[in-house]
């Protein structure tokens, strides 16, 4: 028997043995007068869920509806909500593999390798590059060809990212890209509105 705060799992071998000790534990329980709720009792399963996992006999998983929580999340845009991600992700670390635990090494790379951002000339005209899989998420560039010593160059100006959320991610790869123009403009309408700009898109 297992005992967490107001949870209680029993697990035995046999149905036999799983019988006993279920009466084992209710006759503790008779005399104080303690009741349990029978739409939270399962008797007799083979596998169950508790404390966000989901248990078995043999096996020790993840609960898939608290994937499906954070699948539906957004980027962190603030401290709280990346101590919470990162509270959900430390708690279910014993399941992450080592080459996932390689993208917070690839993120301080990115941070000490990141590209310098030009400032944008609302004189010359921008291009917008976008990219969305409704799988992943959306992305985006803007960037701008400016003369720099004396060469054109072109140079990034921002880059904004994010997931696909709720049906979203049932969209076609056409729908998904117009999502991304979209949502392109609206994220990036101080530089774009009433600009002129080339957009790119596979």
């Amino acid at each position: 028997m297992v005992v967490y705060i107001d949870d209680i799992i029993i697990y035995s071998e046999t149905w036999e043995d799983h019988l006993q000790y279920k009466d084992r534990v209710l006759s503790k329980f008779t005399p104080i007068n303690l009741n349990f709720s029978h739409k939270k009792c399962h008797s007799g399963q083979e596998e169950l869920l508790a404390l966000g996992h989901k248990v078995s006999g043999v096996s020790l998983a993840i609960d898939q509806s608290k994937v499906a929580e954070v699948l539906q999340k957004p980027v962190p845009r603030n401290i709280k909500e990346m101590q919470s991600f990162l509270g959900f992700a430390s708690y279910y670390r014993n399941h992450i593999k080592q080459e996932r635990r390689d993208a917070y090494e690839k993120i301080k790379y990115e941070l000490t390798n990141a590209p310098v951002l030009i400032l944008s000339d609302f004189e010359l005209p921008f291009k917008l590059y976008i990219d969305g899989a409704c799988s992943q998420g959306l992305g985006e560039a803007l960037h701008q060809r400016q003369i720099v010593d004396g060469e054109p160059r072109e140079g990034v100006i921002c880059y904004i990212s994010r997931q696909v959320i709720n049906l979203e991610a049932r969209y076609g790869t056409t729908h998904t890209e117009c999502l991304c123009l979209v949502w392109a403009l609206e994220k990036l309408h101080y530089y774009l509105e009433g600009a002129v700009f080339e957009l790119y898109t596979d």
